[in-house]
């Protein structure tokens, strides 16, 4: 892997910097137009890197990967991901932005230029024999990416999509994004210099922040930020790791298809918090108090006493939550988990599945023990047991369910028994969420 950091003019280099890629500076690009009004110039400057880059004539390349100033790679899972394309075919590949109005105005065609896209080098070939012509037809476009775009259509190439580039175009505290990630490598993130974004609570300096990635990201990439989720049966909590990061204990037992939707803990880049500002279903932050998780972010990270497997601790995010009148163990008393996974390099090579976690059992106090690993054979996420305590995410949707078959007084007592219960917001008895049958 090689790269060059491309800038409009020269800047001063410490005798330090020696182990910086090398700093090329691109060409003039007075001559092209620019009409966009509010937009700025060096998007024209940024498009032809690619070409640019090409035309150093360097030796067996199979991609370029561009990226921004801001833009962090996790290379590994970069590799992994472009080897499943032909390197010798066209190709475009890249993702979307997270904000729906931001796809509007710019294009769901479009690998956005943050979250890093590549370009097959053939493609690139294609490119930069015509894309000084091509950029001349769209002086009204706003930044290089779209240009970038323009070029792809006129030359009948499609976006390939895969979901572990990330723009995020969004505000606020990524974990309800990061904490849900698809089941895909993560291969970038983006945006993380802005003042309102982060990854972990408290954390002012970006850079560090993305440190404590550095060595879960060298003991399994493949593994950073997959979510697994299981059922403590003893104590009703529902469990999420998503390795790596961070662990969330939730208060009662939610099915799978809910824990697998990013909760809203961001807003989008326009600061809408509703579920139609995303290109991407979401979930409410919380609907209950009693829902909030108990959240650990990783801690450490290393090889356990055996070989084959990792060992990361997860410590608790320490922030005061609201009393919870449910009658059930409180999260409150787990100061630590530990979590082992054995590194699967090969992962991303078969079709991809989630990853399952089991609760184990521990003497030590105050500390909960998750193995993490492949789904064995038979094995389901859910909580297998006669009566279950389901909490409904979805308040209207159990309405719709349950209440519209029922006739006009018999609706009414309904109404009636959920005003008393938990999830009513009066209710003090021990019930947890609605009983389902099995």
């Amino acid at each position: 892997m090689r790269g060059n950091v491309w800038l409009d003019k020269h800047v001063k280099v410490e005798p330090n910097d020696n182990g910086l890629p090398p700093l090329r500076i691109s060409s003039d690009t007075s001559k092209f137009e620019y009409k966009r009004k509010g937009g700025h110039r060096s998007a024209i400057r940024i498009t032809r890197i690619v070409s640019e880059t090409l035309r150093l004539n360097m030796k067996n390349v199979r991609w370029f990967v561009m990226g921004d100033d801001d833009t962090f790679f996790v290379p590994d899972n970069l590799v992994k991901v472009l080897q499943k394309y032909d390197h010798n075919s066209y190709y475009y590949i890249g993702s979307t932005s997270e904000s729906h109005l931001q796809n509007i105005d710019f294009s769901y065609n479009m690998a956005y230029g943050g979250g890093g896209f590549a370009i097959s080098y053939p493609l690139a070939m294609a490119l930069e024999k015509m894309q000084d012509k091509c950029i001349q037809r769209y002086p009204g476009l706003y930044g290089s990416d779209d240009r970038i775009q323009a070029c792809m259509a006129e030359l009948g190439v499609p976006l390939t999509k895969e979901k572990g580039f990330h723009q995020f175009d969004v505000h606020g505290n990524l974990m309800g994004l990061l904490a849900a990630h698809p089941i895909a490598p993560l291969v970038s993130l983006h945006h993380l210099d802005m003042e309102a974004n982060y990854i972990f609570p408290n954390t002012n300096d970006k850079v560090d922040a993305l440190k404590r990635f550095r060595r879960p990201m060298k003991m399994d990439s493949a593994g950073l930020m997959q979510q697994s989720i299981c059922y403590d049966k003893n104590r009703n909590w529902t469990v999420s790791v998503s390795w790596g990061y961070v662990v969330q204990i939730f208060r009662g037992t939610f099915l799978v298809r809910d824990m697998e939707l990013p909760r809203r803990t961001f807003v989008d880049w326009h600061h809408r918090v509703d579920n139609t500002a995303f290109s991407f279903n979401t979930g409410p932050n919380s609907m209950h108090k009693c829902q909030i998780p108990f959240v650990y972010y990783i801690s450490t990270a290393k090889n356990s006493s055996n070989k084959n497997e990792t060992a990361t601790e997860y410590l608790p995010h320490q922030t005061s939550l609201p009393n919870c009148e449910w009658q059930m163990p409180t999260p409150s008393q787990i100061k630590r988990v530990e979590v082992y996974k054995t590194p699967n390099p090969y992962l991303w090579d078969k079709p991809p599945r989630r990853n399952c976690c089991r609760i184990l059992p521990t003497n030590k106090r105050g500390t909960m023990v998750i193995d993490v690993g492949e789904c064995k054979e038979d094995e389901i996420i859910a909580l297998r047991q006669r009566l279950l305590y389901i909490v409904m995410n979805d308040t209207r949707a159990f309405l719709c369910r349950f209440l519209r078959p029922l006739a006009g007084n018999n609706r009414r007592k309904v109404l009636i028994a959920l005003a008393t219960h938990p999830l009513g917001g009066k209710g003090k008895k021990a019930n947890r969420g609605t009983k389902s049958s099995k």
